[in-house]
């Protein structure tokens, strides 16, 4: 299976969970709005403590229905927002919701994501769905890449842990080895950020390409 198959697979899956909840936390599988909010935290955590001030764009690469676009808001962001996402239905919702506010842009064509500072992804490298685990491994490999060709500063993420309790995992989900995934990124920068000290089963990673300064 293609990268691209995955990619409609997933937006197949997340359109279904549109259509049963709307334009909330549980419409992109969160379980709540703290849940989602705290993913949040830790993705801009990981980039710089003094931000918003330090962070001019961000690409929320998975954007659904844009909740990212009002938490940076919320926290101050008088930058640039670009929402993707490859599910043409979350965009529309996202568009009603948000699409008109200023510096807010939306789309589900990849090719049209421009370069921002920083690029974040939450929640899209845990449904693998039927996607055999080496397989979905390559894909979130080739999308970190994909990540890093849109940010000129640097990129965090979230993936469901191995360290999670086995009995409570399920088997159409995904869950990464954190020392696995923070190896491989070290491949892409030496400066690299794990955090896996909050109340969730995953962890997040801030890859900074221009060096250590970023994180100031």
């Amino acid at each position: 299976m293609t990268r691209e198959t995955y990619v409609s697979a997933a937006a197949a899956y997340y359109e279904r969970r549109l259509a049963q909840f709307g334009a909330t936390p549980g419409g992109v599988d969160w379980n709540s709005e703290a849940s989602q909010r705290l993913r949040f935290d830790q993705l801009f955590r990981c980039v710089s403590p003094t931000w918003p001030s330090s962070i001019g764009s961000v690409n929320d690469y998975g954007c659904g229905y844009g909740a990212l676009a009002d938490y940076l808001d919320q926290q101050g962001f008088a930058g640039q927002y670009r929402g993707y996402d490859a599910s043409s239905k979350m965009i529309e919702a996202a568009a009603r919701g948000q699409g008109g506010a200023m510096r807010r842009t939306f789309t589900s064509d990849r090719r049209a994501l421009e370069p921002a500072d920083l690029t974040v992804a939450s929640g899209v490298f845990n449904v693998k769905l039927q996607a055999p685990d080496d397989a979905w491994w390559d894909y979130i490999l080739e999308t970190i890449a994909d990540l890093v060709a849109v940010s000129r500063r640097a990129v965090a993420f979230n993936v469901l842990t191995t360290c999670s309790d086995p009995g409570r995992r399920r088997d159409d989900l995904f869950y990464a080895d954190p020392m696995r995934l923070f190896t491989h990124c070290k491949t892409l920068s030496p400066f690299v950020v794990l955090h896996h000290d909050y109340p969730l089963y995953e962890f997040t990673i801030g890859v900074f390409l221009n060096g250590p300064n970023e994180q100031s």
